[in-house]
């Protein structure tokens, strides 16, 4: 039915590589291309069916306009890195074909992300007669269907949504990441956003937290306040909000490391000049850090996130949970990645399915958010990610 492309081979790559596998009458073709053939060649070691394999600099949009003519697929998924955005769009304005993605682009000489830059290909993407797809990932991804979701089922207006992340796994290392270390620490390490009152309010790094009890046996855990990119956009589209924040759980021994790594200068991204060459210590860094990918059958235990919205329902107030808990070791048992790749790998496949069915069709970039939540929620329980719904409050 449909000829999909991936780009990236890393944790999520699998995981997207391994869930388009699983649907062959959606995706009857699949090519994973990536900088290093040979990871891309591991994982499709690992399917019941085969699939092309390509070699490919993400930075070269010749490169990937060449690849992209010669396999001809009818949607792009990018799971490489954030600051390779906007090289694949271009290549994909170029060549006529939809694009997705599951993180907004990055600068890759500042901590920062910001849809702009990704919002501005939208009159090109329209006349180009073709569709972006942007963050179809959890978070951002699911966590944006949930709020549509509520929005359109659960409240007359909403008026607060907290989003929470927990990883409560562990993966027995001293210090290590659940996906790109570089990008998981320059984003942790970025001062904290969030709005409220209708301005965008900044706190130091990890100067916010406090306790939420997660639900199914989790328990209590201690939340930090981070900025993350669905609030940018869930902010333009969820109309009469009044605040919106981004929380994360990180363990003691992460912070402590974190903070050392940083007091040492080791999480720096300006360029430092080391026996006459030029390195950047936080790139250093992740080459002596473990591959996420390697922790997949080491990882035990439980992610927890979900959304936590206050608004009102006719006339009275009503505070909502909606989350998903997915188990590290199942996820691993089942397409060999851990589960913060899982949860971040099956939305991306989902997003393309609705893309390449016209489930999900328009001509220019947009959010997930802007879409009718039904279809992906349905998917969701499908293909490996069910979610549960609380009322806290009536």
């Amino acid at each position: 039915m449909s000829r999909v492309l991936i780009i990236g081979a890393g944790g999520v790559g699998q995981v997207v590589t391994h869930k388009c596998a699983q649907v062959p009458n959606i995706f009857t073709d699949i090519c994973l291309a990536s900088r290093r053939i040979s990871k891309c060649n591991q994982i499709a070691s690992q399917l019941k069916r085969p699939i092309e394999t390509a070699e490919i600099d993400a930075d070269n949009v010749a490169e990937l306009v060449k690849l992209i003519q010669k396999f001809k697929p009818d949607v792009v998924i990018n799971v490489a890195l954030p600051y390779q955005d906007l090289h694949i769009m271009d290549a994909c304005l170029e060549t006529g074909v939809d694009y997705l993605d599951t993180a907004n682009y990055e600068p890759p000489d500042e901590a920062r992300f910001c849809y702009q830059w990704q919002w501005d290909y939208h009159r090109r993407f329209k006349e180009r007669g073709i569709m972006a797809l942007l963050g179809s990932g959890f978070d951002p991804g699911v966590t944006n269907v949930f709020c549509a979701w509520a929005q359109k089922n659960h409240f007359d207006q909403i008026h607060e949504i907290d989003i929470i992340d927990c990883n409560a796994g562990e993966h027995g290392q001293p210090f290590a990441t659940n996906f790109n270390p570089e990008i998981n620490i320059r984003e942790v390490t970025a001062k904290g956003r969030y709005f409220e009152n209708g301005h965008w309010m900044e706190t130091e790094p990890l100067s916010v937290s406090k306790e939420f009890d997660f639900p199914e046996g989790i328990g209590a855990r201690k939340i930090y306040l981070l900025y993350h990119e669905e609030l940018e956009s869930l902010v333009k589209h969820i109309k009469g909000l009044k605040r919106i924040r981004f929380w994360m759980t990180f363990s003691d021994n992460y912070l402590k490391h974190l903070e050392v790594l940083q007091n040492v200068g080791m999480t720096r991204i300006e360029p430092i000049i080391y026996n006459g060459h030029k390195i950047v210590p936080l790139q250093f860094l992740k080459a002596l850090l473990p591959d996420p990918a390697s922790l997949g059958p080491l990882t035990k235990g439980r992610t927890c996130i979900g959304c936590l919205i206050k608004g009102l329902k006719d006339n009275k107030e009503k505070t909502y949970y909606i989350y998903n808990i997915c188990d590290h070791q199942k996820c691993y048992a089942e397409v060999r990645s851990q589960a913060v790749s899982y949860t971040t790998g099956v939305p991306a496949m989902i997003g393309a399915m609705l893309m390449v069915t016209k489930t999900w069709h328009g001509k220019g970039v947009f959010n997930m958010e802007e879409f009718d939540p039904q279809p992906f929620m349905e998917k969701l329980k499908i293909h490996g990610l069910p979610w549960t719904e609380v009322i806290l409050k009536t």
